[in-house]
């Protein structure tokens, strides 16, 4: 008798790994950036898109200033800020495709956000509280990104 393994996409295995690394299922009560207040949401993407690019500038502020670090810092706030900037042009696009375009792109930094927080935090494990929030932020980022996208 043989144990059927279900078959996972890329996309799974990777979330899987990156849910694993972050000890997300093991820990109740992560930090939010946002205000989850019961008063009714306003759902501002170009606002949350700029508080998350200020919050990436002032963790990339704490990272200790070493050969290895630096260029960690550098793709971490260029991915990290980039992500509001991209959606204002988004936003501002002449036209479908180039509306897919820019929010594809948006996609692509949010993911790489995720990437470089993660190699922060294998070279500055102490950091791994504050990485993790942001990580959790760019992967909501991120998956807003792509269903934007996929419409």
């Amino acid at each position: 008798m043989t144990k059927e393994v279900p078959i996972l996409n890329d996309e799974t295995e990777r979330e899987l790994s990156e849910t694993a690394f972050w000890n997300i299922a093991t820990d109740p009560s992560p930090m939010m950036m946002r205000d989850d207040s019961p008063k009714k949401q306003v759902y501002d993407l170009e606002e949350r898109t700029a508080k998350f690019g200020e919050a990436i500038i002032r963790f990339a502020k704490k990272i200790p200033q070493n050969p290895v670090n630096y260029r960690l810092i550098d793709q971490l706030v260029g991915a990290g800020t980039s992500i509001g900037a991209n959606y204002c042009e988004a936003d501002d696009g002449v036209s479908k495709k180039d509306f897919k375009n820019k929010i594809g792109t948006c996609k692509k930094e949010a993911r790489e956000t995720k990437y470089f927080l993660r190699l922060v935090v294998a070279a500055e494990e102490q950091l791994k509280p504050e990485a993790r929030t942001l990580w959790q932020e760019a992967k909501e980022l991120h998956l807003i990104f792509c269903k934007i996208w996929r419409n």
